[in-house]
C-alpha cells in the first residue's frame, strides 16, 4: 500500500497547558499538524491562539505537556531556535525593516557569505529564484520595503521563512489588510507552500475564507480544545457554535429606530487624497454603509471629514451649520468620533491605560479648580469596561495587553464617553472574535435607536447587509451609488465594488 505523505504528522502537542498567574491561558490541549496541511486555529480573541502558536515558535515555554516535530522530541528556548527547526511566524503586523530592500529585508539573518564576505551574486540569485516560486518576479529586489503594498510585503515576509527552509509556517490574521486580488494571490501562494510539503497553521477570524483554504480545523474556546476536524464537513454555524459556546442564528442584532434630520451633509466633498469629489447626506437614527474594495476611496473620505486630511474643495454641514473649522478638535467639540482602522497606529495610545484612552477626548467632568479628579475618572471608565463587556483587570491596565477585541471596544468606549452624535467608524470590527464582533453589531444598532448617526465603513458585505439602512459603493475614487440596504445583496455589492458599474 502507498504511503501518502499527507497523513505524516508534521507537528504534535500533547496535553500543553500554560497559565499566567492564576488564568489558565491553555488546559491541557492536544494539537496536531499533517505533513503539506493547511490547519484553521480559530477562536475568539483570549481563546488561546496566541499562547499556543507562540510555544510552537519558542517565544513561551509550556508548563506542562510535550511536542515532537517530525517524529522527534521538540521543546524550542526561543523564536530562534524554533525558525532553525524550521517553524516561522508571520505576524499580523508584519515584521519587516521599511527602510531596506526587498533583498535586505529577504536575507536578513541568513546572508551567504565567504571569509567574512557578502557573495552578493548568490544572494540575489537566491531571492529572485524564491519569488519565482511564489509567482511574484514582478517585485524589485532593490525597492524599499516601505515603498510596497501589504500584499507585497506578505510575499516577502513569506520570502524570508522559506529562505529560512520553514517547513511548518503560522499565519496570524494574514489578510486583515489585503485587498481581495492580494487575498487571491496569497491563497496561490498557500496551495504552492502545500504542494512542496509545507505546513501552514492559518489563524483568522474571516469565517468564509478560512472554509476556503484550509483543509483542517481545530477550535480553542477558554484555554481548551473544544472542537477539530476536515473543514469539508464543518459548516460556518458549527464553527461559530465552537467558538462562542451558543447558537448565533442572528449575528446582527437590529433594533427599531426612526430617521431623522440630516446631521452631516456632504457638498462636492473632495480632500486632498480623495480622488473625485462625493455629495452624501448621513441622517440621525442611520447607519450609512461604505462599500468598496480597500483603497477604493472610503477611508480618505472619512478622514478628510474628520480633518485628519486638507479638504480642497466642497463643504461640510455638520448639524445644518458650516463646518467651517476642518481641524480634528473641532470636530470632537462639533459631536463627532472617529474610530480609525489603524487601531495601534492612531486609533489608540497604545502604551497609554484604558482610562487615559477613554477619556482623552472629553475630560471636562473629572476637571475642578484646574486639578484631575483622577478617583472619579475610574470609576467612570471602569463603568465603560463593565457595560462593554471589555476582559481587564482594572482602568489602569495599559491598552497594549489587551486583545484586539478588547482594544476595540477601548476605542469604541471613547466615541461613547465623549457623547459624539455623529459617529465615524472604520473597520470596527477587523481582526477581532465573532463574539465581539455581534457585540459591536448590537451597540451600533442601539446608538442609531437612540438617534446618533453612523458612517460605517466595511470591506465585509455581509456586516453591511445585516446591519446598514442604506448603504453607499465607491470604486475606485469615485461614489457610483447610494441606495436602501434592502435593495442590495451580495452580487449586486460585488458588483458594484469590482466594475463602478450599478
Amino acid at each position: 500500500m502507498d504511503h501518502n505523505p499527507a497523513d505524516t504528522l508534521s507537528l504534535e502537542m500533547r496535553r500543553i497547558t500554560k497559565h499566567f498567574g492564576a488564568t489558565f491561558a491553555l488546559d491541557d490541549v492536544n494539537f496536531r499538524l499533517r505533513k503539506g496541511e493547511v490547519h484553521a486555529l480559530l477562536g475568539e480573541n483570549g481563546a488561546g491562539k496566541s499562547t499556543l502558536v507562540k510555544i510552537i515558535s519558542g517565544a513561551v515555554r509550556p508548563d506542562r505537556g510535550e511536542m515532537h516535530l517530525d517524529g522527534r522530541p521538540y521543546g524550542p528556548t526561543d523564536p530562534l531556535e524554533g525558525r532553525r527547526s524550521g517553524v516561522s511566524m508571520i505576524y499580523q503586523e508584519l515584521n519587516l525593516a521599511p527602510h531596506l530592500t526587498v533583498e535586505e529585508n529577504i536575507m536578513l539573518g541568513t546572508e551567504v557569505h565567504k571569509a567574512g564576505f557578502l557573495k552578493r551574486r548568490d544572494v540575489r540569485k537566491k531571492v529572485r529564484e524564491t519569488l519565482e516560486f511564489l509567482h511574484h518576479p514582478e517585485i524589485s529586489l532593490d525597492i524599499p520595503v516601505r515603498r510596497l503594498s501589504v500584499g507585497a510585503r506578505q510575499v516577502v515576509e513569506i520570502s524570508r521563512a522559506i529562505m529560512d527552509r520553514a517547513t511548518i509556517l503560522v499565519m496570524d490574521e494574514p489578510t486583515s489588510s489585503l485587498t481581495q486580488e492580494d487575498t487571491e494571490r496569497l491563497f496561490q501562494v498557500i496551495r504552492k507552500l502545500k504542494d512542496e510539503g509545507v505546513s501552514i497553521i492559518y489563524i483568522s477570524h474571516f469565517l468564509e475564507e478560512v472554509q476556503a483554504v484550509a483543509d483542517s480545523f481545530t477550535v480553542l474556546r477558554d484555554g481548551k480544545n473544544v472542537g477539530s476536524g476536515p473543514m469539508a464537513e464543518a459548516g460556518l454555524e458549527e464553527l461559530i457554535q465552537l467558538m462562542v459556546g451558543q447558537k448565533m442564528r442572528d449575528l446582527f442584532i437590529r433594533t427599531e429606530r426612526r430617521r431623522g434630520e440630516a446631521l452631516l451633509s456632504l457638498k462636492n466633498l473632495k480632500g486632498k487624497n480623495m480622488q473625485e469629489p462625493l455629495s452624501l447626506e448621513l441622517h440621525r437614527g442611520e447607519i450609512l454603509g461604505l462599500a468598496g474594495l480597500i483603497g477604493a476611496g472610503r477611508t480618505e473620505t472619512l478622514r478628510t471629514i474628520f480633518g485628519l486630511d486638507p479638504l480642497e474643495e466642497g463643504s461640510i454641514e455638520v448639524v445644518g451649520r458650516p463646518g467651517l473649522k476642518t481641524k480634528p478638535w473641532s470636530r470632537i467639540e462639533q459631536g463627532m468620533g472617529l474610530l480609525s482602522e489603524d487601531r495601534q497606529g492612531e486609533g489608540l495610545a497604545i502604551s497609554r491605560s484604558i482610562m487615559d484612552n477613554v477619556t482623552l477626548s472629553r475630560f471636562a467632568p473629572y476637571k475642578r479648580f484646574g486639578m484631575l479628579r483622577v478617583k472619579k475618572r475610574a470609576q467612570a471608565v471602569a463603568g465603560w469596561i463593565d457595560s462593554l463587556k471589555i476582559k481587564a483587570l482594572s482602568p489602569a491596565q495599559p491598552v497594549s495587553s489587551l486583545s484586539g477585541g478588547n482594544q476595540q471596544k477601548v476605542a469604541l468606549a471613547r466615541l461613547l464617553h465623549q457623547e459624539a452624535d455623529i459617529l465615524l467608524l472604520d473597520e470596527p470590527t477587523r481582526g477581532i472574535d465573532v463574539m465581539s464582533k455581534s457585540q459591536i453589531y448590537e451597540w451600533m444598532s442601539q446608538l442609531a435607536a437612540k438617534g446618533k448617526a453612523l458612517l460605517f465603513v466595511s470591506s465585509y458585505f455581509p456586516e453591511l447587509l445585516g446591519v446598514c439602512d442604506t448603504i453607499a459603493v465607491f470604486y475606485r475614487g469615485e461614489l457610483v451609488a447610494v441606495r436602501p440596504a434592502r435593495e442590495w445583496g451580495d452580487e449586486s455589492l460585488m458588483a458594484a465594488s469590482t466594475t463602478g458599474r450599478a
